[in-house]
Order: C-alpha cells, then sequence, then structure tokens
C-alpha cells in the first residue's frame, strides 16, 4: 500500500514539524511570565480584516507528563480587534518535549475584553503594534530554554 502525496501531506500538517524541522523565520519575543512563559512570533503576525492574527507560544517550567509523553507546553493563533480590545483565541496545539507539535485543537469560545496586564493583553500589545519586545528565540527549543531560565529567576 502506498501513500498519496495528498494523505502525506494531511498526515503530516496534522501533527506538525519536530523541533529539528522548524523554519528559521520565527521571532519570538517574551510578553510575560507568569505560570508559563509566552511569546509572540512576530513573524506570523498579519492582518486581517479590522484585525490582526499572531501567533504564540506557552512554556511551562517543567514539561508536563500527560499520557507517558512529555510536554514543554503549546501554540496557539490569536486574533485580535486592536480598536475594540478583544481577543479570540482560534486553537491550541501541544509541543511535546521532543518538539513534535500538535495534534491542533479548535477554541470555540467566542472573542472576548482582554484584561489589562493578562497574557491576551501583553499579545495584543506587541500584535497590534503598542510594544517592540526584544526577539529573543529563533525557534521553539530556544524559547523553551529562554522561558525556562526566565522563570526560575
Amino acid at each position: 500500500m502506498s501513500i498519496t502525496p495528498v494523505l502525506l501531506s494531511v498526515a503530516l500538517a496534522t501533527v506538525g514539524p519536530s523541533l529539528s524541522e522548524e523554519a528559521p523565520t520565527m521571532e519570538l519575543a517574551l510578553t510575560g511570565v507568569g505560570r508559563f512563559a509566552v511569546f509572540a512570533d512576530l513573524a506570523s503576525i498579519t492582518p486581517d480584516g479590522d484585525g490582526v492574527r499572531m501567533r504564540s507560544l506557552q512554556v511551562s517550567e517543567e514539561d508536563m507528563m500527560i499520557g507517558g509523553a512529555a510536554y514543554a507546553g503549546g501554540w496557539s493563533w490569536w486574533r485580535f480587534d486592536c480598536e475594540a480590545g478583544t481577543a479570540d483565541r482560534l486553537d491550541f496545539a501541544s509541543l511535546r518535549g521532543d518538539g513534535v507539535e500538535g495534534p491542533i485543537t479548535p477554541e470555540t469560545a467566542p472573542p472576548y475584553p482582554f484584561a489589562p496586564g493578562g497574557d491576551a493583553a501583553e499579545l495584543a500589545d506587541v500584535a497590534c503594534g503598542r510594544v517592540a519586545p526584544l526577539v529573543e528565540a529563533a525557534t521553539a527549543a530556544e524559547a523553551v530554554r529562554v522561558g525556562r531560565a526566565r522563570m526560575r529567576d
């Protein structure tokens, strides 16, 4: 039995790349440290109608063990309406400790007003151009190292 190119691309899109396969187009900027270290991917910021979309990475202080697998955190796509002050988390894709992403789980909650100082507000400040944070990582593996170091400081 052979796998057609279409099925192979669907399978790869479902699981996602590993840390060693990441494209060097990420520009990860730390936006906050609390329960998680949260990074905005500046390279992913794109206009979206009357708002803007951006991908973020949240990193846990230690790998979380779930079902025998270690997880370092997860990725989410967000949509922000900068004028209305609302955030819409569009999905979540886990990030295993070995760098494998996915699967992608859609988030179906409606957009909500973000609270000042919260993760969504800090991400929106970056996405909407209100702050220009320093890029601290170009890969998820680097962001995990940086985020964990900052959480321990």
